[in-house]
């Protein structure tokens, strides 16, 4: 199904570049499911901080290095969205940018 949403001239929206799984003390978890967690944790303060909420996000782009289980990122992403639904796309991928890192999510959020 396709839907569109009229444009205005007081459209808001949030562009994200890939967010990691870096806590704000620097420190990365082991677990891909606290890693995910903690990637939606980020984001979640990223659209506080512009006075939006996972009901804004509009699509996702999710990175997970390639032989990891995927079923704990998509918990964590669908978690976070609680009932909301917005365009999604997973990639898996080689390598992110750090070793210890085996997820990345970039997001559009408008409102």
């Amino acid at each position: 199904m396709l839907t569109t949403t009229p444009a205005t001239a007081q459209a808001r929206w949030l562009h994200t570049s890939g967010v990691v799984p870096t806590a704000a003390d620097g420190s990365t978890p082991q677990d891909l499911a606290e890693q995910a967690a903690l990637v939606w944790f980020n984001i979640g303060e990223m659209l506080a901080a512009v006075q939006m909420s996972p009901a804004n996000i509009v699509s996702i782009t999710t990175y997970v290095v390639v032989g990891h289980p995927l079923a704990a990122v998509m918990a964590a992403r669908d978690a976070f969205l609680n009932g909301h639904i917005a365009a999604s796309t997973l990639i898996t991928v080689p390598a992110l940018a750090k070793p210890e890192w085996q997820v990345e999510i970039a997001i559009v959020a408008a409102g």
